[in-house]
């Protein structure tokens, strides 16, 4: 039976639960390649990649403490815009999230897929890791598995997510005191501790995967209507998760240059990577460990499974919202009475998954456009929660960021210039779709006058940004340098994040 009530939700996550969403649903895929990569990028400063990557996530995540904990609604993330700034806006962000959602699904489940192929063959067709049927075919079957565990219900969910999600720390947790001890200091100054400068650590956040490997905040508050208390447990679980997270990855990524044996740094930072396909994998077999390469390869099959699970859970709370706010088609709202779940949302999340598992030629470049369009949504949540404190002063705010008058801009200068990073190969087409996306929802529909001034900052933003970007040295004309990109952005935010405040619905 199916309703169209969002009461439908049964509240069953606790704050163990709701940790282990937000640590799952960073690490997937991302902590088993990020490390050459960045190394390649940045040299050892890639440390300083990694932790300026986790205090960027936790700025926006304080952020995201209070509108979660004001609005636990499920999908939270298309709900906040459309609470702020109007339909308009969460038209984009819903558009944008179920995109990224969905594939990210599709992307975990095959790189699962490629590393099961090293002990299962038949199911790679070459090198780069294409599927054969076999492969496609086992990959339909664990998606038709995550389906089939996320529509029993939320409690089911939880546990298998619990289960899954400790094993996932235990791994990188061993890897970490087993690679210390193997560890030379060396490594950091051989060849200068940052070869490529500011730039290269600046690359290496956007473009490295470093914040592909982050993107775990939205899955927390996508799950709110069901969680006990969210009021003290969405921000407790937000910000544990980002913390712990980012104290593992600085942590692997100190322990894997510190073990790097010297032979592999002879060509230089930029050739790491071509010498580690399966990082940890590759080096604990160059140490003699194993054991511990055996456990990695398990890990890589098991990890990148359990974030699909999360975000298959996650997708369809975003497209609910999406329903719901009025601005997508309207049995995307209804919810299971019985076990309380959004079947039909559901069904669209599994359909889109397995739509992305085909074998679309410029897979690679999707990566980077899904994580650039999941920093994009993230940079809209402290505009909503300035405009809400400005137009909603009376709202209730179980969590109150103190020092929002900083944080909130601050916050969105980062994520800003984490988009502007991520260079114009892939944003010179993304920011023009989405500005044609929401240029041609507001033109087609009907909508006030006031609902259509409250979002105008929105292309005003996208452009500025696609100019920047443009402009700058990441993949741009180089007509600014690095430290002039980064100011213009920086004042550009400012501008952006004070008239989307004081235009709010």
């Amino acid at each position: 039976m199916l309703q169209d009530d969002s009461e439908g939700f049964r509240k069953s996550l606790g704050l163990l639960d709701l940790t282990m969403i937000g640590f799952g649903s960073v690490f997937g895929s991302g902590w088993l390649f990020a490390a050459p990569h960045v190394a390649d990028i940045a040299g050892p400063a890639s440390i300083v990649s990694w932790f300026t990557g986790g205090v960027a996530v936790l700025l926006i995540g304080l952020v995201y403490c209070e509108l979660g904990a004001s609005l636990p609604k499920a999908g939270g993330v298309v709900h906040y815009p459309e609470r702020s700034h109007g339909p308009a806006a969460a038209f984009v962000m819903g558009l944008i999230t179920t995109i990224a959602f969905t594939s990210l699904i599709a992307i975990e489940i095959v790189a699962a897929r490629q590393y099961a192929g090293a002990w299962i063959t038949g199911l790679n067709r070459n090198a780069a890791g294409d599927p054969t049927w076999l492969g496609w075919g086992l990959q339909a079957v664990v998606l038709l598995g995550l389906f089939a565990l996320n529509r029993s219900g939320m409690s089911r969910f939880a546990l298998a997510n619990n289960v899954i999600t400790l094993f996932k720390f235990l791994v990188p947790l061993a890897v970490i005191i087993l690679l210390f001890m193997h560890f030379d200091a060396d490594n950091f100054t051989a060849q200068g501790f940052a070869p490529f400068g500011a730039q290269g650590i600046e690359t290496a956040v956007s473009t490295g995967g470093i914040i592909f490997a982050y993107l775990g905040l939205t899955p927390i508050l996508s799950v709110a209507s069901e969680v006990k208390n969210p009021q003290r447990t969405i921000p407790i679980a937000l910000i544990a998760s980002v913390v712990l997270s980012t104290l593992v990855y600085v942590l692997l990524q100190t322990a894997f240059i510190g073990s790097l044996p010297a032979a592999l740094m002879h060509d230089g930072w930029g050739a790491i990577g071509g010498h580690l396909p399966l990082p940890f994998h590759d080096i604990a077999l160059l140490l003699g460990l194993g054991g511990l390469a055996i456990v990695v390869v398990l890990d890589a099959i098991l990890s990148p499974t359990g974030t699909g699970n999360v975000y298959m859970s996650a997708a369809p709370r975003v497209i609910y919202a999406w329903s719901r706010a009025g601005v997508f088609f309207p049995i995307f709202k209804q919810v299971n009475a019985k076990t309380g779940v959004p079947d039909p949302a559901l069904e669209l999340t599994f359909g889109l998954a397995l739509f992305w598992t085909l074998p679309f030629p410029s897979w690679q470049a999707l990566i980077s456009v899904v994580s650039s369009a999941l920093m994009l949504s993230y940079a809209f949540a402290p505009l909503c929660a300035a405009a809400l404190r400005r137009s909603q002063p009376a709202l209730p705010r179980p969590f109150r960021l103190r020092g929002f008058d900083f944080f909130s801009p601050v916050s969105f200068v980062i994520a800003s210039l984490i988009v502007v990073w991520t260079g114009w190969t892939t944003l010179s087409w993304l920011l023009p779709f989405v500005i044609v996306i929401a240029g041609a929802f507001m033109l087609f529909c009907k909508r006030n006058d006031n609902a259509i001034r409250s979002v105008l900052w929105m292309p005003g933003y996208l452009i500025g940004l696609l100019v920047f970007s443009w402009l700058g040295p990441f993949g741009g004309r180089a007509v600014l340098d690095t430290l002039a990109t980064d100011l213009g952005v920086g004042v550009l935010s400012l501008v952006i994040h004070e008239w989307a405040a004081r235009t709010a619905l």
